[in-house]
């Protein structure tokens, strides 16, 4: 145990290094940019490069107060809650699979989560790029697993994807408007790889009633005249049901069949 505490900070200074990278991901994906050209950051607003005591993760925004050393232009604090948010998710990994090639697989779960809820809280897409990678992640990692076969990975992301690509094809003709985007399809077919069938459901279920809560609560609470057609993102929500899974699945599964 004493070895692990020492072993939390590590994981927590690498997790928050590919955090910085994250930041990255979210920005450039959704704009068409590169993810790895130019290989440098660079500041949004005046385009100078970022010198590398400038981009250390958390320390250097509080460093620099916030600013942009050269255009003094504010820094949005998500960039260092990103950063933590990943260190976070690189310890909790490490808590539940110590050094090992689940610890690589989990963590890669948690990032793209992380990506895909961010971007979609943006501009409300989850890039394709985005799902795949995590789909053949998550087909790779069942080759490696012992509890888990590729066929439980391809049947998770047939049931994720089918069911959720049922819902959106009947809404669209019941109601004539999109109300899932096939993004948040295609995310359930990466989701589905990782965590199977029944995790595919209960993303979807636990997703969607934390989804209707927040949406019913925003539109009540929008000043909008047209509160029937409030907008909320998809991916956020099942991104955290899919998480919740991840790490208590065995517990909540065993539970609902009544081992």
């Amino acid at each position: 145990m004493g070895e692990n505490i020492l072993i939390f900070p590590l994981a927590f200074i690498f997790g928050s290094i590919i955090g910085s990278f994250l930041n990255v991901l979210i920005y450039r994906i959704p704009r068409g940019k590169s993810a790895l050209k130019p290989a440098f950051s660079f500041c949004p607003s005046c385009g100078n490069k970022i010198k590398w005591y400038d981009n250390i993760p958390i320390f250097s925004y509080f460093l620099l107060k916030g600013r942009c050393r050269y255009c003094k232009s504010q820094i949005s604090l998500r960039y260092p809650l990103i950063e933590v948010l990943t260190g976070s998710a690189s310890v909790i990994s490490f808590i539940k699979a110590g050094i090992s090639f689940d610890y690589i697989f989990i963590f890669i779960f948690l990032s793209l989560m992380i990506v895909i809820t961010f971007i979609d809280i943006d501009f409300k897409i989850i890039p394709d790029e985005l799902n795949l990678t995590g789909f053949l992640t998550g087909i790779f990692y069942a080759y490696l697993r012992t509890d888990f076969s590729v066929i439980d990975a391809i049947i998770g992301a047939v049931t994720g994807a089918g069911i959720l690509f049922s819902i959106a094809y009947f809404y669209l003709k019941l109601r004539g408007i999109e109300g899932l985007g096939m993004g948040d399809v295609k995310m359930m077919a990466f989701v589905g790889s990782y965590l199977g069938w029944f995790g595919s459901l209960f993303t979807i279920f636990i997703g969607s009633f934390i989804g209707a809560v927040v949406g019913i609560t925003g539109a009540y609470l929008s000043k909008s005249e047209k509160k029937g057609r409030f907008e909320i993102p998809f991916g956020p929500f099942l991104a955290l049901s899919a998480t919740i899974y991840l790490f208590f699945g065995d517990t909540i599964k065993n539970w609902y069949l009544g081992f």
